[in-house]
């Protein structure tokens, strides 16, 4: 397979949603609304925001709604609310702030019960009905196939029924489709066919990726799917992440960390890395703790003079 690399990604930062709705301490929404502040100021501009489901099922995201009041008022920034279902669309439209819905489909039944309590199949149609009522409300949709690389249940997950639900979903008009390794499972080889078999079938739709490093393959990942033709790569400041409903899920690959590696490598992120390392320092001190990225905890290379 020839390599496909381009020479821009655009970079989806996922740290107010995915990077904390599993944390342990409280974050106020003070804390989520200078997260956000901070991504935009080092050139962020589509954020994952929040998420509007149930506080009793996700209690970081209690305060969905409070954080879009406080989002700042940017034209060139989208927001992204994540949703499960009809109900959570029409929470996150009536706040008037959320620019694009965020749809999830499970790749299998288990997963899909514990996540969302539905089958695969109705995930599948959750998401169109998800993304139809976006573009109804003169909105953009999105989709991301949530453990299309390996199941915490089921185990290995048939890439014909990953490619099989991408078409399905790619027939409501999303802006893309993203391809999740939500418990970090994936090897560069299986990412890098997934990745252009999920391309060529939804073409001209891109594909965007969203990898965990639980087990220190995040960043290979991120370049085996580029490589294979991803266009759109999610990652949260700090290395920040899980899911509350997949056992073993740990943080998603840090925004700093993959801005290090294309940037270095020649693919232009639009990200401010020396932004990206201080927001790192900042969050870990609103949080009382180091975070998992590791760019932000080395030397600067090359020196700064």
């Amino acid at each position: 397979m020839t390599a496909l690399y381009t020479d821009r990604i655009e970079m989806v930062e996922v740290a107010p949603r995915d990077g904390l709705q599993n944390v342990a301490e409280s974050v106020s929404t003070q804390t989520k609304l200078g997260l956000i502040e901070r991504a935009i100021a080092a050139g962020s501009r589509r954020i994952e925001v929040t998420s509007f489901v149930n506080p009793r099922a996700v209690p970081q995201m209690a305060d969905a709604e409070a954080v879009c009041e406080g989002l700042p008022e940017r034209g060139d920034v989208t927001y992204i609310g994540l949703v499960m279902n009809l109900r959570g669309a029409e929470r996150a439209l009536a706040t008037g702030r959320i620019d694009q819905l965020g749809a999830v489909a499970v790749a299998t039944d288990t997963f899909a019960m514990a996540n969302q309590g539905q089958t695969s199949d109705g995930s599948v149609e959750a998401s169109k009905a998800i993304i139809s009522a976006a573009r109804a409300a003169g909105r953009t949709g999105q989709a991301t196939i949530a453990a299309s690389f390996g199941c915490p249940f089921e185990g290995e997950v048939s890439e014909d029924r990953v490619v099989a639900m991408a078409v399905a979903i790619a027939a409501a008009g999303p802006v893309e489709i993203a391809l999740a390794d939500t418990i970090g499972v994936g090897n560069p080889a299986q990412v890098a066919r997934l990745v252009a078999r999920v391309r060529e079938a939804i073409a001209p739709l891109p594909v965007r990726v969203h990898f965990h490093n639980t087990r220190g393959t995040g960043l290979a990942n991120v370049w085996a799917a580029i490589g294979a033709g991803a266009s759109v790569v999610d990652a949260s400041i700090g290395g920040l992440g899980g899911c509350p409903f997949a056992p073993g899920a740990a943080g998603n690959v840090a925004t700093e960390d993959v801005t290090y590696m294309l940037e270095r490598a020649g693919i232009a992120t639009g990200l401010d890395l020396a932004a990206l390392i201080e927001t790192n320092h900042w969050l870990a001190s609103e949080m009382q703790r180091t975070l998992p990225g590791m760019v932000a905890h080395t030397p600067p290379f090359p020196k700064v003079a």
